[in-house]
């Protein structure tokens, strides 16, 4: 079996908190009183062209929230929305320490709208570790459409063999896997990530 030489990080779930999944916008809907099934709604007619940065957050707020005079400003709700994101700190330390090593290629593999991409990359200081960002808002494509993951392969000029992909969702896994053969991890604890790359020869 061919030795892994690049590893591939999802970040929402993994690296850090869900940056914009359901449980966040549920909570910034009851923050600011707003009907959820409407906001929801609106949410997913434009979240595809949000997270591949065809729309930025002005007009995605302008679609989904601030189409109707409001008590707050976008200000406001930008800065609630940026203050969900939490680091998981033990799995960071992982990823500290295998940029430490300088043994292999470290990439973001992530689906994010740009401005919370951006703010999360400086806010937990994301370039300290990975060589790359292969979010969906560069590259006009999301996971699990495998355009994304074949892109990934061929700006690294890696064989997929070669590629380690850790995620945690299923779906996103199964795509990378049986599309375009790269190796993956269902990151579920860092416990079990730590021990299942153990088990491929990676120490962290």
């Amino acid at each position: 079996m061919a030795k892994i030489s690049a590893l591939f990080w999802d970040i929402g779930g993994v690296l850090l908190s869900n940056g914009w999944d359901k449980p966040s916008r549920r909570k910034t809907a009851q923050k600011f009183d707003l009907d959820w099934e409407e906001f929801e709604d609106r949410h997913e007619l434009v979240v595809a062209a949000f997270e591949t940065g065809k729309i930025g957050l002005n007009e995605y707020l302008e679609r989904t929230v601030f189409y109707r005079p409001r008590a707050f400003t976008p200000q406001d709700f930008k800065d609630f929305l940026f203050s969900l994101s939490e680091p998981c700190s033990e799995t960071l330390g992982i990823l500290a320490r295998l940029a430490k090593s300088k043994a292999y290629l470290l990439a973001a593999l992530n689906n994010e709208s740009l401005e919370l991409n951006l703010y999360r990359i400086n806010r937990f200081g994301l370039r300290d570790y990975f060589d790359a960002f292969f979010s969906s808002c560069f590259l006009g494509v999301k996971k699990p459409d495998e355009a994304i993951y074949r892109l990934a392969l061929q700006m690294t000029q890696l064989p997929p063999e070669e590629c380690l992909f850790i995620d945690d969702r299923a779906l996103n896994l199964e795509c990378a896997r049986n599309c375009v053969g790269m190796r993956t991890i269902h990151f579920q604890a860092p416990a079990q990530l730590q021990h299942e790359l153990r088990e491929l020869g990676i120490e962290a």
